[in-house]
């Protein structure tokens, strides 16, 4: 008899992740396969051929895709022209007046995604008040429709001046444009960034242009590939950096939203994670093959902001906050300078670390870990790959000849190296903030998080950890916890004494119809929908803003002041009660609820009996049980030192710690002399 299964897959340099859900029970299980670069749909349906066989269907699929994040990174997006007012043609190469690093002598202004030659203007010009100054001069476009068939221009980014407030040039380009060049994707920047800032919503309409046809095709490559295997109606969903998700329609005309689709899973299933385990405030952790992603919850909640600085570009888009590394379980050791390094290169998945055997010959992380003992090379992915430890014992001790290091002590120099690039990755979003990382817990997940967690708590003094449930595949778990969400913004500028609430509510009146619009075409309506409200204020005089939620019902002009001013303080440390608050922006977030069953604890999987190995411990090896987390229940403890392996994850228990099952299938992590 067939069943029915929710699916997520996260598709990652090296490894793609899938989880599954059973409809009726709720249960999930999780699987990794090796990523396909060259086609990541490939190892979507293997992934999900894999868990589901022949009788499983899918009844709901979402992915989170790094597709549109690589692009950006390596440059190899599509090739975009920039259509912005006459006089006004450096305003993306010039940037704004934000020098990244104030007193570094080295600093180099970001490279914008298209130079200055690909730049054209048109005649015509909108005033800050949104009235017509210029009429426009439509036959200026005709020099960048010749320039466009001349070039080979992908897509166009439209930006013209306070288009937030009146869109009809924009519109009128648009038109123009589409009926001589309709092979060619416009963007306008009054749909993707209805927002203030010249620069900002020019590098935010470019950036949307860059992305556009290199998401675009891998979607319909995806939803090809897949065919029959979608979900009734041939439909997929798409994280959005904002911690919701969308269909893949929306994601083609929005592929600005995709570009964190893949780490924020992890900070959405820390969020359930929080909800379920009663612990408000957590550093969320994830550790995959390439990258290192650290994220907070606090009070229940992902921290998120309403831009991005990606490559030195400005973003406005709302995103969950995330810091991201070049360092993961295939980051390459390597010397340089008479010292040791690890990262920010990675061997991905071709070809991979030396132990897999699939060509790679530079030592990786993982190989480190093989090398101390604290993989199993013959139940790696749950005995899917086989690893090579004599090969990476070898290119481990060919390194360390550098330093008078044999193999073993290469191997613990990597892993220290790697520990402390990821503990100053959390201080960033932490103690630079003025947080104290001691009061949170630590969730570790990603396929390497958990062989680090215990080394990275000491070393940030943190008294607890969490192992979650799938934890090599957390971020494509809390990929189905999520719901449709999209956001809308409108620029509405005054001082807050001077604005009436019946201007306010006219405001959002009109978001919450293009909300509800939006997620009618997303086949939600009824009680499924909901809105947040929230605006940006500044005091007078300020540069940038804080955004403050506004409670349901009516709009009490008194209480959102007084929030502004409590929530300054608890940014700032301090705040001017006596001082004049401006709004700069009014936002809406639109969220369409999703059906889904109550997470159960995982699918029964049957466990390895238990056994023992050497492993090396600060330098000594350690005779250390090997026990299989399925053969854990609720409430069952072990003490350090000792292994628990899992199919998509292994957890190191160091001596003097004790791991312990919680509700959920969750699992602590406790030292014995923490307080």
């Amino acid at each position: 008899m067939s069943k029915n299964f929710r699916v997520s897959a996260d598709i990652g340099g090296t490894f793609t992740d899938i989880v599954y859900q059973d409809v009726e029970t709720g249960r999930c299980g999780a699987a990794k396969v090796l990523s396909t670069p060259d086609n990541p749909a490939l190892a979507v349906l293997k992934g999900i051929d894999q868990v589901l066989g022949a009788d499983g269907t899918l009844a709901f699929f979402v992915h989170g895709t790094t597709v549109g994040l690589n692009a950006l990174l390596t440059r190899k997006g599509s090739k975009v022209a920039l259509l912005t007012n006459e006089n006004f043609r450096d305003i993306y190469t010039i940037q704004g007046n934000n020098r990244g690093e104030i007193f570094s002598i080295q600093w180099d202004k970001p490279e914008p995604l298209t130079p200055l030659e690909h730049t054209y203007t048109v005649a015509g010009r909108i005033a800050a008040s949104g009235e017509e100054l210029d009429p426009l001069r439509l036959s200026d476009l005709d020099t960048l429709v010749d320039a466009c068939k001349r070039e080979g221009y992908e897509a166009i980014a439209i930006s013209l001046l306070f288009s937030f407030n009146n869109a009809a040039h924009e519109i009128a380009v648009r038109d123009y444009l589409a009926a001589r060049l309709p092979d060619v994707q416009l963007v306008m920047s009054h749909e993707v960034s209805p927002e203030w800032r010249e620069f900002e919503r020019t590098s935010t309409t470019v950036t949307d242009a860059y992305l556009a046809p290199v998401v675009r095709k891998y979607i319909a490559t995806l939803q090809n590939e897949m065919g029959d295997r979608l979900p009734d109606g041939g439909s997929l969903h798409v994280m959005e950096s904002n911690g919701g998700v969308m269909t893949a329609a929306t994601a083609t005309q929005t592929p600005l939203q995709t570009l964190l689709s893949g780490p924020v899973g992890g900070a959405i299933g820390g969020k359930s994670l929080s909800k379920a385990t009663g612990r408000g405030n957590l550093i969320c952790v994830d550790m995959g093959g390439t990258s290192f992603d650290a994220s907070l919850v606090i009070d229940g909640l992902p921290s998120t902001s309403n831009e991005a600085l990606l490559e030195g570009l400005p973003l406005q888009m709302s995103v969950v906050d995330i810091h991201v590394i070049g360092a993961g379980g295939g980051s390459i050791a390597w010397k340089e300078a008479g010292a040791a390094r690890v990262g920010p290169q990675s061997a991905g998945s071709k070809p991979g670390p030396v132990c897999y055997g699939l060509g790679g010959t530079e030592p990786v992380v993982s190989d480190a870990n093989l090398v101390l003992g604290r993989l199993d090379g013959a139940n790696f992915g749950g005995g899917e790959m086989i690893l090579d430890r004599d090969a990476a014992a070898a290119a481990l001790a060919e390194l360390g000849d550098d330093f008078d290091m044999n193999a073993e002590e290469m191997a613990q120099g990597v892993i220290d190296i790697v520990n402390a690039k990821m503990a100053d990755a959390i201080r960033t979003i932490t103690i630079q903030r003025g947080i104290d990382p001691r009061e949170f817990s630590l969730v570790a997940f990603g396929g390497a998080g958990p062989a680090q967690a215990a080394a990275l708590a000491q070393e940030l003094e943190i008294k607890e950890v969490i192992i979650p449930v799938h934890p090599g595949a957390f971020s494509a778990w809390g990929m189905l916890q999520t719901d449709v969400k999209h956001d809308f913004k409108e620029t509405l500028y005054s001082f807050w004494d001077q604005i009436d609430v019946a201007t306010l509510d006219t405001a959002f009146a009109g978001l919450e119809q293009r909300g509800r619009t939006f997620l009618g075409d997303e086949g939600i309506t009824g009680d499924r929908v909901a809105f947040e409200r929230a605006i940006d204020f500044r005091y007078f005089g300020q540069e940038y803003v804080l955004t403050i939620p506004i409670a349901e019902g009516a709009i009490n002009m008194d209480k959102i002041r007084a929030d502004f001013d409590a929530a300054y303080l608890r940014q700032y440390g301090h705040n001017s009660p006596e001082n004049r608050v401006e709004m700069a922006n009014v936002r809406l977030a639109a969220l369409g609820r999703l059906e889904r069953p109550a997470n159960a604890p995982p699918l029964p999987v049957a466990a390895r009996p238990e056994r023992s190995r050497d492993v090396w411990f600060a330098g000594t090896a350690h005779p250390t049980r090997i026990i299989d987390r399925n053969a854990l229940d609720d409430g069952d403890a072990v003490q350090g030192p000792a292994i628990i392996e899992e199919v998509t994850s292994t957890t190191l228990l160091p001596p003097g710690w004790t791991a312990q099952l919680i509700e959920g299938g969750h699992m602590t992590l406790t030292k014995e002399d923490a307080a």
